[in-house]
């Protein structure tokens, strides 16, 4: 396998593993918002046409920007660059779940 193959299978492979995690850490925080919670007052199906999109993209370019940065400044060494995507997807991952909780309105308005 030569060099520009390489880097090409290790980037889908790095998109596609990366917006896949993303999606699956994304998933249990959203499903309030598309459920609806108790009786269906929580409903937000913003989170289906306006987060997942952004959260599959962001999970995709993470990984690859590591990958080609890590290709780029550790000279050509594959496996260098994989543990720095797989660093960045994680760290990518923890801040996603850390940072990003879908809205709840409050139970008792009154």
């Amino acid at each position: 396998m030569d060099r520009r193959t390489r880097g090409c299978a290790g980037c889908l492979a790095a998109g596609v593993a990366g917006a896949s995690t993303a999606l699956l850490a994304w998933a249990p925080l959203a499903r309030v918002s598309v459920t609806g919670g108790f009786e269906g007052r929580h409903r937000d199906l913003s989170v289906l046409y306006v987060d997942l999109p952004l959260v599959a993209l962001g999970g995709a370019l993470v990984p690859i920007t590591a990958w080609a940065v890590g290709l780029r400044l550790l000279g050509g060494r594959p496996w260098a660059a994989a543990v720095l995507a797989v660093a960045a997807l994680a760290l990518g991952t923890w801040g996603l779940t850390a940072w990003w909780t879908p809205y709840e309105q409050p139970e008792f308005l009154g």
